[in-house]
């Protein structure tokens, strides 16, 4: 009598878990969440504690103290901390926790989720947050959220490995992390979660969303438990806009796009950039901190606000603390500062320095508005808040999440309405300019372009070796040696093959020594492949 396959005798919820499919995955975005709230937690008190150790003080205060601090401790910290990641790096790079000398990001949970079946290695993205607490708590100017969002996906990862998750369970539990640590970082849950769904997945798939939810709103708890409810900007006012505010702020979505595309395409240029001249003049990647440091040290001296996240100054924008030429001349460094920091390898991310230069975009805009309408404007505050999210949203590619982490900074339903005109705008036109967000750009710089959706990702991913025939189960078959592709070839470059051959098939070779045939491949066979792949994502896509 035939025993059933070990496949076939699993129980069907066991399966359904494994697939992605089961009410336990819930019980795993639970854990997720905790795991990604507490991470991220630590992660920011991580940067709090190199703040004081280096500054004297923390996050909330370090543009104020560090403008009392004398120029030589200005320029110095910086400097520190650039041979203290310099040598990090070269570690890093040597044992494998830190490949290409740098640190991960948002981009890499993006690159797990679309090519990687949700697997982050665990040990290189612990290492990229040690990088990120001693950049970010030294002064490098980046974002925290961004390391914070790849740590939530790191240990999501580590724990669908664990527990043997399929390609589809991983994808889910890898957006509970990023939920969970943008709403730790916010202390915004319904954000968290819509940023998730938006940038991470990609979709909404009814399915992810009680998971994602619950991961959410657990990251948003375990830190109002343990550094209370208020908002990170403190508590804003009240703002009652007028009829006049609301083409303002659609003015105000252009100018932000203009900002948001500056921004985008001066990360992406400097990036590549300082990597080209550094392989040409034979500069190791590891070292390029210790320049960096200096840089960002003598930026420091003419404005101490370009330092660390920038919360404090994002907060006096957002209080209109500044006059127009401060809110100008910061707009202006914080861009350079934020490139530099990430052109020079030091880990950070790039939403805190969007709401930053956006903030203080939207107070300059008020402040002119004012000027203009004088009493029928909401004033300057308000025209902040909404330059805030149009920047950060047209940045990061996420309209509708940037809006609610607005609403839920300000629980203003004027303000919330003015940043949906001002983000649309900014996102359409951003997008439009650059073909993709930020981190689609990042990915695309690695050879994977996500913008295109999924019909152009199968293309990029399956491989020759997937599809083909093997020469073994050819056995003695005469094997046509004219026009061949390799295994490591993509399906998209394979059907470009025989399209521009006229072919319905062809042999395969290995691209190892002598270049022997290993197999055969055929059009149908390709086609098939491709029909498979696309059945597949849409079904995770819509159920």
């Amino acid at each position: 009598m035939k025993t059933a396959p070990t496949s076939a005798r699993t129980h069907p919820l066991i399966r359904a878990f494994k697939d992605g499919r089961g009410p336990a995955l819930w019980a795993m975005g639970i854990v997720v969440g905790l795991l990604a709230g507490y991470a991220t937690l630590g992660l920011r008190l991580g940067i709090a504690a190199t703040e004081r150790f280096f500054f004297g003080t923390t996050e909330e205060n370090l543009a104020s103290v560090a403008a009392t601090l004398p120029w030589y401790a200005l320029f110095f910290v910086p400097v520190m901390t650039g041979i203290l990641i310099a040598v990090l790096l070269w570690l890093g790079q040597r044992t494998g926790l830190a490949p290409g000398a740098r640190a991960g990001g948002v981009a890499d949970l993006l690159e797990a989720r679309a090519i990687r079946g949700g697997r982050i290695e665990l040990k290189s993205g612990l290492y990229s947050s040690l990088l990120a607490i001693l950049s970010l708590g030294g002064g490098a100017s980046a974002g925290r959220e961004g390391p914070a969002v790849h740590l939530g996906g790191t240990l999501a990862s580590w724990l669908s490995g664990g527990v043997g998750l399929g390609p589809r369970g991983s994808r889910t539990l890898l957006a509970c992390g990023a939920a969970a640590a943008v709403s730790a970082s916010f202390n915004a849950p319904v954000a968290g979660a819509l940023f998730a769904f938006e940038v991470v997945l990609g979709h909404y798939a009814l399915r992810t969303i009680a998971p994602v939810a619950v991961a959410s709103v657990i990251g948003a708890l375990i830190v109002r438990i343990h550094l209370g409810p208020d908002p990170v900007f403190g508590v804003l006012e009240t703002f009652s806009a007028s009829l006049w505010d609301y083409p303002a702020a659609a003015l105000l979505g252009i100018a932000a796009a203009g900002l948001a595309i500056l921004f985008d395409r001066g990360t992406l240029n400097s990036v590549q950039t300082v990597e080209s001249h550094a392989q040409r003049w034979k500069i190791p990647l590891w070292s390029l901190p210790v320049p960096g440091g200096i840089l960002i040290g003598a930026l420091a001296l003419i404005a101490p606000e370009i330092l660390g996240v920038g919360y404090e100054a994002t907060s006096n924008a957002l209080a209109t603390h500044y006059v127009f030429g401060e809110l100008v001349l910061l707009i202006v460094l914080k861009t350079i500062a934020t490139q530099i920091t990430l052109a020079f390898r030091f880990a950070g991310g790039v939403f805190s320095p969007s709401m930053y230069l956006g903030a203080m975009l939207g107070s300059a805009f008020g402040l002119m508005m004012m000027v203009i309408l004088g009493d029928q404007t909401a004033g300057a505050g308000f025209f902040a808040v909404i330059g805030m999210g149009a920047v950060a949203g047209a940045v990061l590619g996420a309209p509708l999440s940037t809006t609610l982490i607005v609403f839920e900074l300000t629980s203003s339903y004027e303000a919330a309405v003015a940043v949906l005109v001002a983000v649309s705008l900014a996102t359409a036109l951003t997008q439009s300019a650059l073909g993709g967000s930020l981190f689609q750009k990042q990915l695309q710089s690695r050879g994977y372009d996500i913008s295109g959706g999924s019909s152009r990702l199968v293309l990029q991913t399956i491989r020759v070796r997937d599809v083909m025939m093997p020469l073994g189960d050819w056995a003695g078959a005469q094997i046509d040696d004219g026009v061949c592709v390799y295994e490591d070839d993509t399906l998209g470059r394979t059907l470009g093959v025989f399209d521009a051959e006229d072919l319905d098939g062809a042999a395969v070779r290995s691209r190892q020594g002598d270049q022997a045939i290993v197999g055969w491949i055929t059009k149908a066979d390709a086609h098939a492949a491709y029909a498979k792949a696309l059945a597949d994502i849409s079904e995770e896509e819509h159920q």
